[in-house]
């Protein structure tokens, strides 16, 4: 069995001063540097997922800008692959499916961000093409919602988009554990 690192849209926009800034990206991130750490040390495939906007009036992921960056966090290195996307699941309309079968993976696990969108519409697909998956919970990262009228917390929201997830698309767990099932 080969397994993966997806780290999903890691990027400036969602840092402080970024235009789409979340809560508790910074912490996020660094537990997602310990997962790619890892991964690299180990010689396991790495994948980093960009999104670009590409539809009229977005506000942040703007080509050609420094917000549109992969964080330095966990900036890729040579030879590591970058999928670029314009929707949320990383596999639509992108090489990643084709790329993640040519090395034969079999399971990935999933950091990034947001929650709520990217992170949860990957892990679905991925599951849905038959790929064992595990998110660790505390490399991703969201913001507060909104519903009429009603403001959700961006814990709340972690909370419940990953509660959706664990047992019937993925396993939810923290990276320490993720990294004690690598060791």
């Amino acid at each position: 069995m080969t397994t993966a690192l997806l780290l999903i849209d890691i990027q400036n926009d969602y840092f402080p001063g970024g235009r789409m800034e979340l809560v508790g990206p910074d912490a996020a991130a660094a537990r997602a540097a310990t997962l790619l750490a890892r991964f690299r040390a180990t010689g396991r495939p790495v994948v980093h997922v960009q999104h670009v906007a590409d539809r009229p009036g977005a506000t942040f992921f703007l080509p050609d800008t420094d917000g549109a960056l992969i964080h330095r966090s966990v900036e890729p290195a040579p030879g590591e692959i970058v999928v670029v996307k314009h929707r949320p699941n990383s596999f639509l309309d992108t090489a990643l499916d084709a790329h993640l079968e040519s090395l034969g993976v079999t399971a990935v696990v999933i950091a990034g961000m947001m929650t709520h969108m990217c992170v949860d519409s990957t892990t679905r697909a991925a599951s849905e093409r038959g790929l064992d998956c595990v998110v660790a919970a505390d490399a991703c990262a969201t913001k507060d919602q909104t519903f009429d009228g009603v403001r959700v917390s961006a814990d709340h929201v972690h909370a419940a988009f990953l509660a959706a997830l664990q047992g019937s698309f993925a396993t939810v767990e923290s990276s320490a554990t993720v990294l004690e099932r690598l060791a």
